[in-house]
């Protein structure tokens, strides 16, 4: 089973690219995407063809905005949209799968980068999620979080963590927040398996951060932890271009 996930800043940007070849290639069961932007019917005919699976598409009620679609082989057992509040779910930020008795979370968590009210958003966005995580938990359900966190969790995760503290994306309230996940039943599987390796999944377009490396981990697969044992290896493709972004790929047994 194998999942990638990747925020394309603008899919409509990527296939333009042709940057989606290569996750279509690589013959994922699920392939996330992030900050599509756009519509699904906003693509023209080429852009549609060039998807090669079937998905599910959530868009933002702001055009132009946010939105995430989730790719699949076979058709999963259950699609929901969102988390089930309102005020989370106009931006078009989640899409669930259940396949095989395990769910799994697409997920473009809000950036706090626009001042307080979008950071208490966003703390608000990780409250209702892990609420929603913990009530699955006691039903007996095994999750999958995956997608553009916003947030580098620890400073191994960033290359200037001490220049950055103050700075949304890293503050102690949102590390505090993927913390909780990880104090109530989840496993971030690529530092499981990857306790001291440095590699990044985002970096600015300014002052050729990403030729520097000078770079964020902002993308995830945060699994249930009895999911932890089915986990072979989480790859990051930071050489793989098309977006500010680089995909991660989760595989299990």
């Amino acid at each position: 089973m194998k999942i990638i996930t990747w925020n394309v800043n603008g899919i409509r940007a990527a296939l333009g690219k042709n940057a989606l070849d290569w996750a279509f290639e690589r013959r994922p069961d699920f392939l996330c995407l992030q900050e599509v932007k756009a519509r699904e019917e906003q693509l023209d005919e080429e852009q549609r063809a060039a998807l090669k699976l079937s998905r599910v598409w959530n868009a933002a009620q702001r055009p132009g905005y946010s939105g995430v679609a989730t790719f699949f082989r076979q058709q999963p057992d259950e699609i929901v949209s969102g988390l089930g509040d309102e005020q989370f779910d106009v931006e078009g930020r989640v899409i669930q799968t259940v396949w095989s008795g395990i769910r799994l979370f697409n997920i473009y968590f809000p950036n706090g980068q626009r001042g307080q009210d979008r950071v208490d958003y966003k703390l608000g966005f990780y409250a209702r999620l892990l609420e929603l995580c913990e009530s699955l938990h006691k039903r007996g359900e095994r999750i999958i979080i995956t997608g553009d966190f916003n947030t580098a969790h620890m400073p191994i995760d960033l290359k200037n963590p001490k220049e950055n503290e103050k700075t949304s994306g890293f503050l102690p309230e949102e590390r505090e927040w993927v913390q909780n996940f990880l104090d109530r039943g989840f496993i971030d599987a690529y530092r499981r398996l990857y306790p001291d390796k440095v590699e990044y999944t985002w970096w600015t377009y300014r002052l050729n951060a990403r030729q520097r490396g000078i770079g964020w981990r902002l993308d995830y697969f945060l699994v249930s932890e009895a999911l932890m044992p089915r986990v072979k290896d989480v790859v990051v493709y930071d050489k793989v271009m098309g977006s500010d972004h680089c995909p991660v790929e989760l595989t299990l047994d």
